[in-house]
């Protein structure tokens, strides 16, 4: 049975959730030194608040979490209270996605987006697969936007 809380332990759960530095930024950013990229964090002049920048190669970097981004997995819920709220919220994060994208692009930026699921959750990929798709995303693939997702189920 699902245990409903209160408003102030929800407003708690929700003030809990960080903006950055989260497990899975630091986790992706030890993984791309350790394989010689260097990076810089919230590069000034940007469109947007990314994760990751990769000068040498004009890709920024997005670890975007399906609930907030609005990814169309097991992750990306909608809430049954407040409906409005959070159409609204919602709406607000995919339009600001959309012009962010559309400014790198205009600016010759090419974008990783790694989706929350690709890296945990019942569909993650596994570690090696993980590693391989980013990197060649970042090397190999002249693509100028890039989504990185957990495995698919058809």
């Amino acid at each position: 049975m699902l245990e409903h809380k209160t408003l102030e332990q929800r407003s708690r759960n929700m003030a809990a959730v960080k903006a950055s530095d989260t497990l899975s930024e630091v986790y992706k950013r030890k993984l791309l030194f350790s394989e010689g990229f260097r990076y810089r964090l919230k590069q000034k002049g940007l469109p947007g608040k990314h994760d990751i920048v990769l000068a040498k190669y004009k890709t920024v970097v997005f670890i975007h979490g399906c609930f907030w981004h609005r990814h169309l997995c097991h992750l990306g819920t909608t809430r049954k209270s407040n409906t409005d709220f959070w159409k609204k919220k919602f709406t607000s994060n995919v339009d600001r996605d959309n012009r962010v994208i559309q400014s790198l692009l205009e600016l010759g930026w090419r974008k990783v987006i790694i989706w929350e699921c690709a890296i945990k959750g019942k569909l993650k990929l596994p570690k090696n697969i993980l590693k391989l798709r980013l990197f060649s995303s970042i090397c190999e693939n002249p693509e100028k936007i890039i989504e990185i997702y957990g495995i698919k189920i058809t």
